[in-house]
């Protein structure tokens, strides 16, 4: 009995004192500014994006098509008799795309190979006096008295009558139908627009045909009249009020097995692609040119990932050329032909996406992944010297074994470094002066914890995220001791694909804010980020789309700890404690954060240099109060505070719906000896400085 008693009482005295670190009476967390210790600069790209046309996730996103396998790649069937994937597929998670169907019979369309237009085969149909034949595809969105612009290429006999219409409703005034002009022998280009009458996010078009003889269609699109050069209006002004910095595309998985040159030239033109990575039909709208339109259009500076999956060097070298050459050149005058005279002059380039992967088409060896990096940086270098080249490195904490589950320590991983595990080392190692920076990527994944307590639960799963940071972190401080030349070259880090799994809600978002302050304690070497994906920041509908609480996040910190701004020392009386309910893997067993637990707190001097900036996030339940101790600095008079919150950890912001995660400006006054945040919120401070 006495055993279980001095188990009872030991139990009693670690939840009082769990219980008591969240305790308005417990000791009061000490916060020290040092103004003396700096670091470098934010740079414009730490709150970069990375996007890829996962399936149709772009198009449904961003891009403004509306209608999917638009230059028929797939026969226009019934669903009784839709075709597997193509052989190899892998079977990944792609966008389950909306079919053509045939319209007056199973039979009413067949695929004609002859002179396809766009592709191997284009949409054929035989009409049959009065009764309506042809292709429709439904389960799309549109709204009530917006304009939507269609065109296809129509080819046949004259005496089909072909009408294209735009249903909406149930009802017979529930359409608007358009008659096209009679096929002829050759393409042609018809173009026709729509206004519904109502809401609806089951639309359909349908395409069909009466009288006699047969028409064909190829290349058919609808799409927002205010879309921007095919990209959705709405989305893309979100997107630019994010102060992103630089967008990575196009990829990704899908890159690698993806040929850039199939997606130049007149859109409507261009062959439909399987891609294999992702196993999805890509129509190849988006190519190069449309990439560098979506970068101008966000305000983002694009960074150039070549594909050296499937891809050689040659045609890596023939992209840096279509992208920065002059119209003089040979590409240079092929993307003149194209409409762009000017080069884009894209200054980042990134060789090769995950290479390392057993996931990734192309997947190699590491020794002869590095000959093929060289042979990469060689050719594209020779085309445009000043380009800044990106290696696709891989930390030993983040490769294993397939099929591998392990939540990793610093000891863990001292045996994998100089291994086929410690791809980064090895690029160090034997590949020196053919980069100027090395990536990295990591997503986790969030998980509850059932046996924890309601605090310690959202403290843990709020700091997880932020533990993959600091572990590449750490990680880097062992390559600065192996490789000197590392700060001497000035070689730095880019996570440029990274995310934590889940719904976008105040407590996913509570998390990103720890991710952003982990990332903006290491300037001195993480020069770049690109959160995955850029569209993952909003919340979208077909008609419609907010900034979600992620969104929110990067407009907070992209505002207010922005470009230019100069991180300073922060210190503090209370470490970061090590996680008590450990769940799942992949989660790095590091402590993440300022050593001010529960809080965790940056500071830094605004990019003019006329304000101190504290941010501080709090992932509890109870306001926080915690003692300011500003060394070599002082401030003057009131200041503000951006206050990023909401009534619960679920709290999300969705179209039609009232946000439920904002940010609030308001006037605080002078600093003091104590600072107050409130509970589940991340709050940044601006006082401005004494001169």
């Amino acid at each position: 009995m006495s055993g279980l008693k001095h188990r009872i009482v030991g139990l009693g005295v670690a939840l009082c004192a769990l219980v008591g670190a969240f305790d308005g009476h417990a000791q009061q967390v000490q916060v020290t500014i040092d103004a003396a210790k700096r670091s470098d600069a934010v740079t414009p790209h730490e709150y970069g994006m990375f996007i890829e046309p996962i399936g149709s996730l772009v198009a449904r996103t961003l891009w403004a098509e509306m209608l999917d396998d638009r230059k028929f790649y797939f026969p226009v069937v019934p669903a009784s008799r839709d075709t597997p994937p193509p052989a190899n597929a892998e079977g990944r998670p792609g966008v389950t795309l909306r079919k053509w169907r045939p319209i007056g019979g199973d039979d009413a369309v067949t695929m004609d190979t002859r002179d396809p237009f766009a592709g191997k085969q284009c949409a054929s149909v035989a009409v049959a006096g009065e009764t309506p034949r042809g292709l429709g595809q439904s389960g799309f969105g549109v709204a009530a008295g917006k304009r939507y612009d269609g065109s296809l290429w129509l080819s046949g006999d004259a005496g089909a009558r072909v009408t294209v219409s735009l249903i909406w409703g149930d009802g017979p005034n529930d359409r608007q139908s358009v008659t096209l002009p009679a096929p002829g022998a050759g393409w042609q280009r018809v173009t026709f627009e729509f206004t519904p009458g109502a809401d609806s996010s089951g639309a359909r078009i349908e395409i069909v045909g009466t009288g006699t003889g047969r028409f064909r269609v190829a290349a058919a699109s609808l799409m927002p009249s205010d879309n921007i050069n095919g990209w959705r209006a709405d989305t893309t002004a979100l997107a630019r009020s994010l102060h992103s910095g630089f967008w990575r595309l196009p990829g990704g998985n899908f890159l690698s097995d993806w040929d850039w040159h199939g997606a130049i030239g007149p859109r409507d033109r261009r062959a439909p692609m399987f891609d294999y990575a992702w196993s999805a039909m890509q129509t190849n709208d988006l190519g190069m040119d449309e990439w560098m339109e979506l970068a101008r259009l966000v305000g983002a500076e694009p960074y150039v990932t070549v594909n050296a999956g499937l891809g050689d060097a040659n045609s890596a070298a023939e992209e840096v050329e279509y992208l920065n050459g002059p119209a003089t050149s040979y590409w240079g005058a092929k993307r003149a032909a194209n409409g762009h005279p000017e080069p884009y002059r894209v200054k980042y380039w990134n060789i090769g996406n995950e290479p390392y992967g057993w996931w990734q088409i192309g997947k190699t060896s590491l020794d002869y992944y590095l000959i093929k990096h060289r042979e990469f940086a060689e050719r594209m270098r020779e085309v445009d010297p000043g380009i800044v080249l990106i290696a696709s490195g891989a930390m030993p904490d983040q490769l294993h074994p397939k099929g591998v589950q392990e939540n990793v320590t610093l000891q863990d991983i001292q045996p994998r470094f100089g291994t086929e595990e410690d791809w980064t080392g090895a690029f160090f190692a034997k590949a020196m002066g053919t980069f100027e920076g090395i990536s990295e990527h990591w997503y986790d994944r969030p998980e509850q914890r059932p046996n924890a307590p309601k605090d310690a639960e959202l403290l843990e799963y709020v700091r997880s995220p932020s533990n993959q940071v600091r572990m590449k972190a750490e990680v880097w401080k062992i390559y600065e001791q192996r490789f000197p030349g590392l700060r001497e070259k000035g070689i730095f880090l880019s996570i440029d694909e990274y995310a934590y799994f889940g719904p976008a809600t105040l407590k996913n978002a509570l998390a990103y804010a720890m991710v952003m302050q982990e990332m903006l304690r290491h300037t001195d070497f993480l020069k770049m980020s690109a959160f995955t994906t850029g569209a993952s920041t909003m919340d979208i509908t077909p008609t419609a789309s907010v900034l979600n609480s992620t969104g929110m996040v990067f407009k907070l910190y992209g505002e207010h700890f922005g470009a230019g701004t100069v991180p300073l020392a922060v210190g503090g009386n209370a470490p970061q404690r090590d996680p008590q309910f450990l769940v799942g893997y992949a989660h790095k067993r590091v402590n993440a954060g300022s050593p001010t637990w529960p809080l965790d707190v940056i500071a830094g001097i605004s990019p003019d240099g006329k304000f101190l900036r504290i941010a501080v996030v709090n992932a509890t339940y109870m306001p926080q109060r915690f003692a300011v101790d500003l060394r070599n600095l002082r401030t003057r008079g009131g200041g503000t505070r951006w206050l990023l919150s909401g009534a619960s950890p679920e709290a999300a912001n969705k179209v039609g719906a009232a946000a439920g995660v904002s940010i609030a400006e308001t006037k605080v006054p002078a600093l003091g000896r104590q600072l107050t945040v409130p509970a589940i919120s991340t709050s940044i401070f601006e006082f401005p400085i004494d001169r």
